[in-house]
């Protein structure tokens, strides 16, 4: 009987459509949806003073939604365990890209950071890369390292030491925020694989000294503290974003000034349209607006969790796991920033903010949770169908 079981199993699994999780796929979309408008919304004054059209960034970002969306869909339809065979070379090629962009004459610098390297009217930035590139290395690793990940020598050193090189590099640019990312992503993954917690510990307390000196030496980043715990006695200098932003969350309130007419993306918020639009959005939509996005995001990481806990292999798990935490760590640091609760770091509010990179970035990861929540879905189905054939 088991092995007529196997079988059927075997057959309807060739058989069998996919079926992606239509929660995870509503809320990708709608954000993207949303991320459009409020593009425009906070960027079309601000476009038609510097180019003459007010479409300019929106126009842009639809460009990037409609790769993202390829990329989206070539993702699903590629699946992810066909993914494993570029863990590799799409790491390499992501550490080659942040080498390049700090490259005298390579990298394009804006704001006092080298991080983009121009492709005609487009820019690439390749930390966006390198987070995907770290995810899938690492589920890659830990799935074939999965009897040795509690081992210090094989599971635990090499992972650390080539997060420490991405980060060094994300350090050069610099990118505090991006090398806080990939460290984040390094252990919430160790930690699902099965590495000791003394290590994780250990290595966390190792690390703060270094992450103090990195903060301490660094005069913008002294200022971007201070500003974070007192943004009002710095308004006119470091903490003059966070102050801006949370008068445009605050003036608001429950059902905000209307859609297009909020007021502090008016040369009063600076980066309105990219770090800082979770604040137009708490201003032009109140509440309900900030609420609705922060329950998308809920809906993300519940389904995404869910279909990597389902996976049939360690691969998809530590994937699926992986990704939805380099979704979440965005959003929520994003969205903290534009609260005063953190300190700014210069994180883009996936599938909203404006950026091309990072929404193409996004999107493709996006597709690949998809196809994880899509195999997870069909091998549950065969599952059942086999059993009540069994037990018929």
């Amino acid at each position: 009987m088991s092995g007529e079981v196997e079988i059927s199993i075997r057959d309807e699994r060739s058989r069998a459509p996919v079926v992606y999780d239509p929660w995870l796929l509503a809320a990708v979309l709608a954000l993207l949806t949303l991320g459009l408008v409020m593009v425009y919304s906070s960027s079309a004054i601000c476009a038609h003073e510097k180019t003459g059209d007010g479409f300019h960034y929106v126009i842009r970002q639809l460009v990037a939604a409609g790769v993202g969306l390829l990329a989206m869909a070539l993702a699903m339809r590629i699946g992810y365990r066909k993914l494993a065979r570029l863990a590799y070379p799409l790491l390499v090629f992501a550490v080659g890209l942040m080498v390049a962009v700090v490259l005298p004459g390579v990298g394009s610098t804006a704001g006092g950071a080298t991080r983009w390297i121009r492709l005609g009217g487009f820019s690439v930035q390749p930390a966006e890369v390198a987070k995907v590139a770290w995810v899938l290395y690492l589920a890659y690793s830990l799935a074939k390292k999965r009897e040795k990940v509690a081992t210090f020598s094989v599971g635990f050193l090499p992972h650390v030491a080539i997060a420490g090189m991405l980060a060094f590099l994300c350090m050069l640019q610099p990118d505090f925020g991006s090398a806080v990312g990939l460290v984040f992503l390094l252990f919430v993954m160790l930690f699902a694989a099965g590495a000791k917690m003394s290590y994780l510990v250990g290595s966390v307390l190792v690390a703060l000294p270094f992450a103090f000196h990195a903060v301490a030496s660094s005069p913008y980043r002294m200022k971007r503290i201070l500003a974070f715990l007192d943004p009002w006695h710095h308004r006119q200098g470091s903490g003059y974003q966070v102050a801006e932003s949370l008068m445009s969350i605050g003036s608001g309130g429950l059902f905000g000034l209307g859609l297009g007419d909020g007021r502090q993306k008016l040369y009063f918020l600076p980066e309105a349209h990219t770090d800082f639009i979770f604040s137009i959005v708490g201003e032009e939509l109140g509440l309900l607006g900030v609420a609705t996005v922060i329950a998308l995001y809920a809906v993300i990481v519940w389904r995404g969790v869910r279909a990597s806990l389902a996976a049939t292999e360690p691969f998809g798990t530590y994937l699926g796991l992986g990704l939805t935490a380099l979704i979440a760590f965005q959003a929520v640091v994003n969205m903290a920033v534009a609260m005063g609760l953190l300190p700014t770091k210069g994180l883009t509010l996936p599938f909203v903010s404006y950026g091309g990179s990072s929404l193409v970035v996004m999107m493709g990861a996006a597709g690949v949770l998809l196809s994880v929540s899509g195999a997870s879905a069909r091998v549950a189905g065969v599952f059942r169908r086999a059993l009540l054939e069994a037990s018929g």
